[in-house]
């Protein structure tokens, strides 16, 4: 994803001396569709219901027009359901009709919308997306709010650096990371090379002629020239991911190559010049590795700035409820996912990040495939899926029509006139499970006159 000079103006703002967090919430999910819009929360608080928010909500019909309101506290957030019909959630927990919660949540549910409270917005204020308008949900890179931020960092470093360190846990997007630097560097430029290695994969023993090639015959089985990594990525960018891993030796050859623009290949007699930009990567301080005797102190000052770290994905959120509408429409066009199953997903950790997210949601779709469900529920998810080593798996949260009492559905019903797909999606359930609820307790009555409901009027 090419960074251009609007995220470099954002991430000055967000860094500006004196700028003062704000804190706000962000929708990140709307009517049960992926947005992203954030709103300030001022010292008088901030009402939310289905009018609200430039009438984003507009289409949550389980949404009362004065449902919560939110207030940032010194303590913490300050969070008052106002008697809503349907409820407010905060991190999965319902409050009482009424109930003010005060702590320091990180998601409400409001119908079928997601909000997530954040101490401060700067990074996504002025952002405004739908599943409808972003560009980047059926290809390329999802890319938050929280995460633009250190592409703007990235976009400063291409204009000053050849060079680029990325810290940042196991798949949280340290490869997107380097292949914006390159596109940063080189965007212009058809054909630079963009040469991924990952260090912690190479064999051992492996990683000086891999990286820095062979003539032949410079080692027993070498019947020809072979081209190393970084004459592979000559005029372009070698991403070195998981950099800790080299030996030290190489790491000696790899400080050369940089300092003198030279490689010289395994039983060569004259280097080769080489032109390159080398984007480094770490699930480690490289500060801490060096203070440890395991890196290279001299390698480290070559590459160790500029640095941009990469927040897991625990701590942009609002990338989640993208990366699910494109992975389930991936998996199959008729999948959706509930506002329980993204609820559920966004509360999770995630130590894998969006590696492991991808991978469970994959499981979970199949799992609701399997059932003959075309809406994926938390009880889809496995319990230990994105949950830390060690941890013990939260027990399954209910899911469906179980979450709701008889009487909340002859309400639900009688608010919808009968109609068992509206009334299924005011619910946030599938369908089949409400015909199968009608079939067993039978259509409720009408209030004023004794009339039933037709239980199929205007669903298809």
């Amino acid at each position: 994803m090419p960074v251009d000079d609007e995220t470099c103006d954002d991430s000055r703002r967000m860094t500006e001396p004196g700028s003062l967090p704000l804190a706000g919430i962000v929708v990140v999910l709307a009517a049960g569709r992926p947005a992203a819009h954030a709103v300030e929360v001022g010292p008088a608080g901030l009402e939310v219901g289905r009018g609200a928010l430039g009438g984003l909500l507009e289409n949550d019909e389980r949404i009362s027009r004065r449902h919560v309101r939110i207030a940032r506290r010194a303590a913490g957030w300050e969070i008052q359901d106002l008697e809503s019909r349907n409820g407010t959630y905060v991190d999965g927990r319902a409050l009482a009709s009424g109930e003010t919660f005060a702590g320091r949540p990180a998601l409400l549910r409001i119908g079928r919308s997601l909000l997530w409270a954040l101490d401060d917005v700067r990074p996504l204020l002025g952002t405004l997306a739908t599943s409808a308008s972003a560009p980047d949900v059926d290809e390329g890179p999802i890319v938050g709010g929280i995460l633009r931020r250190a592409f703007g960092e990235i976009a400063l470093a291409s204009r000053s650096s050849d060079t680029l360190l990325v810290l940042g846990e196991s798949g949280a997007g340290k490869e997107l990371a380097a292949r914006a630097f390159h596109e940063a560097r080189h965007g212009s430029t058809p054909g630079a090379p963009f040469v991924a290695v990952n260090c912690a994969a190479i064999p051992e023993g492996l990683a000086e002629r891999l990286l820095f090639g062979a003539r032949k015959g410079a080692y027993s089985g070498a019947a020809s020239d072979a081209e190393g990594y970084i004459q592979a990525a000559d005029r372009g960018t070698l991403f070195l991911d998981e950099i800790a891993e080299l030996d030290p030796l190489v790491q000696a050859k790899l400080l050369r190559v940089l300092e003198t623009r030279e490689v010289l290949p395994l039983g060569a007699s004259r280097p080769k010049k080489v032109e390159i930009g080398i984007c480094a990567a770490s699930h480690r301080r490289l500060r801490d590795e060096v203070a440890a005797g395991r890196f290279r102190e001299d390698l480290y000052f070559r590459i160790g700035r500029p640095e941009v770290q990469i927040p897991a994905l625990r701590e942009r959120i609002d990338e989640i409820p993208w990366f699910l509408a494109r992975e389930l429409r991936r998996i199959s066009p008729d999948l959706s996912a509930s506002v329980a199953f993204v609820e559920a997903c966004a509360l999770r950790p995630w130590p894998g990040n969006v590696r492991e997210l991808l991978r469970e949601v994959t499981r979970a779709a199949h799992r609701a495939l399997e059932a003959r469900s075309d809406v994926v529920e938390p009880e889809h998810l496995l319990a230990e899926a994105g949950v830390a080593m060690g941890t013990a798996p939260a027990a399954p949260r209910t899911a469906g029509l179980s979450r709701w009492s008889d009487e909340d559905i002859r309400r639900a019903l009688t608010d919808n006139d009968g109609n068992v797909r509206a009334t299924a999606r005011a619910l946030d359930v599938h369908r089949n499970q409400l015909r199968r609820w009608l079939e067993k307790h039978g259509p409720p009555a009408r209030q004023d006159d004794g009339k039933t409901l037709p239980p199929e009027d205007g669903d298809e």
